[in-house]
């Protein structure tokens, strides 16, 4: 470079037009999500919430951060962007209603290594859309170029939620106990988990993304795949309000399946029986398990087989909480004592594994 030239920010990297660009288009993505308690704009240092205009009246605030995971490596190989800020608000939403919270606010992460703004815009309003339906308010964020630190095309995302809940009323409750009922709702997909394994599946079957999906021949393999996951905010929300006392615990099942996010809520005297027959598992947890060659404990520890998020209800209360819920809930077995027994046992047909 001749030394007379000056070297910009731009030239060495970061475009800070481009990144003023995406906050514009940004505003009325945010704006839309408004809820009571937010206050003040985007484009200050941070975001400001006015708890006290919430109603609350004991409250517990409860945070939670997450990220994407591989599946974001399938949303940049397929140009597929419109649906992976919902999994990134899913994540961490999702993780706070299984604490009796309500979502407040959100925040999110983008770090890129040259800003394309089309795909950020894409992103974060997927990211507004998530909000949306986790009725949670997108209140700030940082977009991070970094040169040098992604490939081309790459980018990364993390998420930030806040919520609140009454003191009295936080989950899981300390009367968790053997007889309860463990009632499910369905999945949407394999949500945002197991993607590193999903793509090795997808690498040695030889299947492009473009291509048929083997369990869903009218769709594309990459579409399908990238199915958003699910949020079950209102729905578990609305729940916990028409029955109040009714709701025990709950769980949202992450990575690690069933196996290993069921204990996280249970007491260690007590053990979660699973009916895998009551279970209805999309095809593609049948394809996967097929091609990946995965018994059933394993393929449950992996993925969510179908069941995203698990309710434990006294079995008095288990009819009107399913009713609550609505006609997709389904009940997958009980909390038995669990003596020397692991914490989660699998059942078929009457037998365990």
């Amino acid at each position: 470079m001749p030394e007379d030239k000056p070297l910009t920010y731009r030239e060495a990297g970061v475009d800070i037009d481009a990144g003023n660009a995406l906050v514009d288009a940004i505003g009325p993505l945010a704006a839309k999500t408004k809820r009571p308690g937010v206050l003040g704009n985007l484009g200050g240092f941070g975001g400001l919430f006015d708890l006290a205009a919430c109603g609350f009246k004991d409250p517990v605030l409860v945070a939670a951060t997450d990220g994407v995971g591989t599946k974001l490596k399938l949303a940049i190989d397929t140009g597929l962007h419109e649906g992976i800020g919902i999994d990134l608000v899913a994540m961490c939403v999702n993780d706070l209603v299984v604490q009796g919270a309500e979502p407040l606010f959100f925040l999110d992460y983008f770090a890129t290594g040259r800003l394309e703004v089309g795909v950020a815009a894409e992103v974060v309003a997927s990211i507004a859309e998530g909000c949306g339906q986790a009725g949670c308010a997108l209140i700030g964020g940082e977009t991070a170029e970094m040169p040098g630190m992604y490939g081309d095309g790459d980018y990364d995302l993390a998420g930030f939620a806040v919520g609140a809940v009454e003191r009295d009323a936080i989950l899981p409750r300390p009367d968790v106990s053997a007889g309860d009922v463990l009632i499910g709702l369905p999945s949407s997909g394999v949500h945002a988990n197991g993607f590193s394994l999903v793509r090795r599946v997808v690498s040695e079957s030889g299947l492009g993304w473009d291509d048929p999906a083997p369990f869903a021949p009218d769709a594309k393999l990459g579409t399908s795949l990238l199915a958003p996951t699910r949020i079950y905010v209102r729905q578990v929300l609305d729940t916990i309000r028409a029955n109040p006392g009714a709701v025990k615990a709950l769980c949202h099942i992450t990575g690690g399946g069933l196996i290993d996010n069921l204990p996280r809520i249970l007491p260690e005297t007590v053990s979660a029986a699973i009916d895998i027959d009551a279970i209805d598992p999309p095809p593609v947890f049948s394809w996967l398990q097929t091609e990946a060659r995965l018994d059933a404990h394993e393929l449950y520890r992996t993925f969510n087989c179908g069941v995203g998020m698990v309710i434990a209800v006294a079995p008095s209360d288990a009819g009107r909480v399913a009713a609550s819920l609505g006609p997709e809930a389904f009940t997958i077995g009980r909390l038995t004592e669990r003596g020397d027994g692991p914490a989660v046992v699998l059942g078929t047909g009457g037998t365990e594994s």
